[in-house]
């Protein structure tokens, strides 16, 4: 059986599985003529979803950049469930990076990242 434990001053909180946090891992491909750092990669991504969608909407994404191949330019991103349609309208809305034209193409999207590693292998 899965348990989440939280602890507290009361002590221990179990959370049950239907409680926890969702996510979704989004597979992009990173198009621009520069060598990009990871660093550029969630800067891009937060302006991005701060433009489309202010400081609220940025808070409910729950972003997080997973892995970046800087020689193939391929990076798995992590957001929150409810989050991904702003997440893939916001990374598609890119269209500079340090001052020069990039865009994201999203690859593949999965509900777990050992399934997404998978559906990439089979690429």
């Amino acid at each position: 059986m899965w348990r989440l434990v939280y602890a507290s001053s009361e002590g221990e909180i179990v959370v049950s599985k239907a409680m926890r946090p969702r996510y979704r891992y989004l597979a992009v491909k990173v198009d621009s003529q520069q060598l990009l750092e990871e660093r550029d990669i969630i800067e891009a991504v937060w302006k991005a979803v701060a433009q489309l969608f202010g400081e609220y909407g940025a808070s409910q994404i729950g972003f997080f950049l997973v892995k970046y191949d800087k020689q193939s330019k391929q990076a798995i991103l992590r957001c929150s469930l409810k989050a991904l349609p702003m997440v893939k309208a916001s990374i598609a809305s890119v269209t500079k990076m340090k001052e020069k034209p990039a865009a994201f193409h999203t690859l593949k999207i999965s509900g777990t990242l050992k399934a997404l590693l998978g559906k990439m292998s089979n690429c």
